[in-house]
């Protein structure tokens, strides 16, 4: 896998880190601190956790697709096993199947090499719109 950045506001607003994309696998990561990330039950919040899953798997979607062609989230199914505290949480999305319209990729969480989360989703993939 190639080191690479995700640049775009949002990712940049919550802190996500790209640390390497390749052949259809993504590892994304987030420092995360109880300021910036924790819900009022003092742990993060579970779209911190969803959000690094979802930019991490178009991130290995996108790994495989032509410069002309574009994805989006079709669904997740999301499951949070443990509470996520301060400290590094890193995301290794892998590509499981891609079709010519579909593609099914799976996303694994970890946090002190503790598993916290797992998702699966469906990602749309189509022809990238052209400049007027």
């Amino acid at each position: 896998m190639k080191p690479f950045e995700q640049d775009f506001e949002f990712a940049r607003a919550l802190g996500l880190q790209g640390v390497g994309r390749g052949d259809g696998r993504c590892t994304m990561a987030i420092d995360v601190n109880a300021r910036q990330h924790f819900n009022p039950q003092g742990a993060a919040h579970g779209g911190v956790a969803y959000s690094l899953a979802d930019t991490a798997m178009g991130g290995a979607l996108t790994s495989l697709l032509d410069d002309d062609q574009w994805c989006a989230t079709l669904e997740i199914k999301f499951n949070y096993h443990v509470r996520v505290d301060e400290g590094r949480l890193t995301c290794e999305a892998a590509v499981l199947h891609r079709g010519k319209r579909v593609a099914n990729i799976e996303a694994r969480l970890y946090q002190n090499g503790r598993l916290v989360s797992s998702a699966n989703g469906n990602f749309a993939i189509f022809a990238a719109p052209t400049a007027p």
